[in-house]
């Protein structure tokens, strides 16, 4: 019995290895991937950020009745251009001409006093050299004119203020801009105890775009400025480029003008301004806009194509093609985008075989034949709300 299991055993194990061969030869090795790489290589690119802000008029005043009065007309079309001392209202003058012409009779009569005393007062001062009227007389005398000449000028700034309040029953515009609403009929009675508001006139060219940005934002662009990572533009030439709300570029280009000197409690963040062209009247005040705020240069920097960018879990990286063919894994910090491209500010070095195209044909740590990518004739665009610091 067993001789008979020693000589069947070599038989069996040929029979099973037939079975398993089936008459087919062993699968072939899978090719080596081939993909497309760039070569990375520093340089120095506009310093940007994307932020969101809102419109604000350049200049924008008040309309008031400054006098007491009935609401006569409007002289403008709402919504219309208005230049600067031109009519808007007119307010009943009629009160307000007889009280001037009252203070104007008063100053008259005063004044026909006044030179009588006057030429009082000269004969009395030859009488008084003549030793013919008494020291008290002509004392007497000459404090009067004094009181007359004070009445007169009490008279004449009665007469001024009269003029002043029948000049401001004949509203007109303190700027040049564009006159708001109607806030008062005609027929109302205006100015009763304190200034009435008529309309709202607005300069629409130029516009401020207000803004914020974070402390912490701030203290680290100071910080690289110091370290001479980035370069700084210079005071009042700064850039902001404005998207509108549907996507659509802005043509003009604005120029930051104001940075608060404290920091907002309640939000951590510093409130900039912006002065905004508006020549066509294109955009209103009260507008949200997105902006794009450069702030200078950034040294050291790569431009890396959108699609070699990946994300997971664990943050941005990028795959590379190392020495030997071999694929790494490689984590990266991005700083917003320049045109189509994603900004990298850390994670690689000069001379890295960044993976662009063929990223879905190869494993990290597996082999990978690496070419020039070709970019293609378009490229996707990264929206603005994704190229926010190192997301």
């Amino acid at each position: 019995m067993k001789n008979f299991v020693w000589r069947a055993t070599p038989w069996v194990l040929a029979l099973l290895l037939a079975a398993c061969s089936n008459g087919k030869d062993p699968a072939p090795a899978k090719p080596t991937p081939t993909v497309g790489v760039i070569t990375a290589q520093e340089q120095s690119v506009p310093l940007t950020q994307n932020l969101a802000g809102r419109l604000s008029a350049y200049r924008s005043a008040d309309v008031n009745a400054r006098v007491a009065g009935v609401l006569l007309k409007r002289a403008y079309v709402e919504g219309s251009e208005v230049h600067k001392g031109q009519l808007l209202f007119e307010i009943d003058p009629t009160p307000l001409k007889a009280t001037l012409a009252s203070v104007t009779a008063q100053l008259a009569k005063d004044q026909v006093i006044l030179d009588q005393d006057k030429a009082d007062l000269a004969r009395y001062e030859k009488l008084h050299q003549q030793k013919s009227i008494a020291e008290q007389t002509y004392t007497d005398q000459k404090f009067l004119v004094r009181k007359d000449q004070a009445t007169v000028k009490v008279d004449q700034a009665n007469v001024q203020t009269a003029r002043i309040n029948l000049s401001y029953a004949y509203v007109t515009s303190p700027i040049t801009g564009r006159a708001g609403q109607q806030q008062v009929t005609e027929g109302a009675l205006v100015g009763q105890g304190s200034p009435t508001l008529l309309t709202t006139v607005s300069q629409l060219d130029p516009l401020y775009v207000n803004f914020t940005l974070s402390v912490n934002d701030l203290n680290a662009l100071q910080t690289a400025a110091s370290q001479g990572d980035i370069q700084l533009a210079e005071p009042n030439k700064t850039q902001v480029k404005v998207t509108l709300p549907d996507g659509t570029p802005y043509a003009e280009l604005g120029t930051v003008d104001f940075s608060a000197p404290t920091v907002d409690p309640a939000t951590g963040s510093v409130t900039l301004r912006a002065l905004l062209p508006n020549p066509k009247f294109r955009l209103l005040p009260g507008t949200y806009v997105n902006l794009q705020l450069t702030l200078g240069e950034r040294h050291h920097a790569f431009l890396v194509p959108q699609p070699a960018v990946q994300r997971d879990i664990t943050g941005t990286y990028v795959l590379l093609v190392g020495q030997g063919g071999k694929v790494s894994h490689q984590n990266v910090v991005t700083q917003g985008i320049h045109g189509v491209d994603w900004v990298v500010a850390s994670g690689l070095k000069a001379g890295d075989q960044i993976i662009v195209s063929g990223l879905q044909t190869v494993q990290i740590g597996a082999q990978a034949k690496a070419e020039p990518w070709k970019p293609a004739s378009t490229a996707p665009k990264v929206s603005d709300t994704h190229a926010e610091n190192g997301q």
